[in-house]
């Protein structure tokens, strides 16, 4: 399995996601979910990839070698974000059109969710959910992030922290604590993370850290987190419900 999340306000977009997939209890791996395609001083894009595995790298890879092939229209050529948003999903029916068939004949579905964002000059940084059907729905003010994969345990801390007026420190912080809650609940998902900021009009990255179960901060903010929340809960009333 796997939990994405990524996170648009205005200090720029924050993307985290995990590398654990597995295709039973036996066979557990680890792969990067987290692609990035750059263009340093005139577009910065990142696509995270759930579902099935063999399915998100195709689109990944495709989306690669369009912008290898010069001329061709690719992620590098794209005139804006909603442009290329419609170049990923035109990647995923590619996938669809290629292997859906013969998936099917193996009872194997069509799956693959993707959170895509990025900022290309000239325009506001952007992001996307793409679904399996190569569609899309693009983030608001009001829904200003985007999960796939496992996204029930890490949600609640999201919808109470994150708005617009935050660092993008601060929204990592909130995605990291949002990870290591799902982390704890499902053993689907695991380390090593992928964690990458853009500061808006930055148009390049700068800011990208792979964080294992030695790191000292996410160590830090575990520990520090659980005992709060511990805290907090002491501190609370019991119920006063009866005599």
């Amino acid at each position: 399995m796997t939990y994405c999340v990524a996170v648009r306000n205005d200090a720029g977009l924050v993307f985290l996601s995990d590398s654990r997939t597995n295709a039973g209890v036996d066979q557990i791996s680890t792969f990067r979910k987290m692609h990035t395609f750059e263009v340093p001083g005139e577009r910065v894009m990142v696509l995270l990839t759930g579902g099935n595995l063999a399915i998100s790298q195709s689109v990944a890879s495709g989306l690669r070698v369009q912008m290898q092939n010069h001329g061709e229209k690719s992620l590098a050529t794209a005139p804006n974000m909603f442009s290329a948003a419609k170049l990923v999903g035109e990647a995923v029916r590619k996938v669809y059109e290629r292997d859906a068939e013969a998936l099917k004949n193996f009872n194997v579905e069509f799956n693959v969710s993707l959170i895509f964002g990025g900022q290309i000059k000239g325009e506001e940084p952007r992001l996307f959910n793409v679904y399996s059907a190569g569609n899309f729905i693009e983030a608001t003010d009001e829904t200003p992030f985007f999960q796939i994969g496992e996204s029930k345990y890490g949600k609640p801390i999201l919808d109470r922290v994150i708005n617009k007026e935050l660092s993008l420190d601060e929204v990592a912080k909130c995605c990291l604590i949002s990870m290591d809650s799902t982390i704890k609940s499902n053993l689907s998902v695991g380390l090593p993370l992928n964690l990458l900021c853009y500061e808006r009009d930055a148009l390049s990255i700068s800011r990208h850290k792979q964080i294992d179960g030695k790191d000292p901060y996410f160590a830090s903010i575990r520990d520090r987190w659980a005992e709060q929340l511990r805290k907090v809960f002491n501190d609370l009333p019991d119920p006063a419900y009866w005599p």
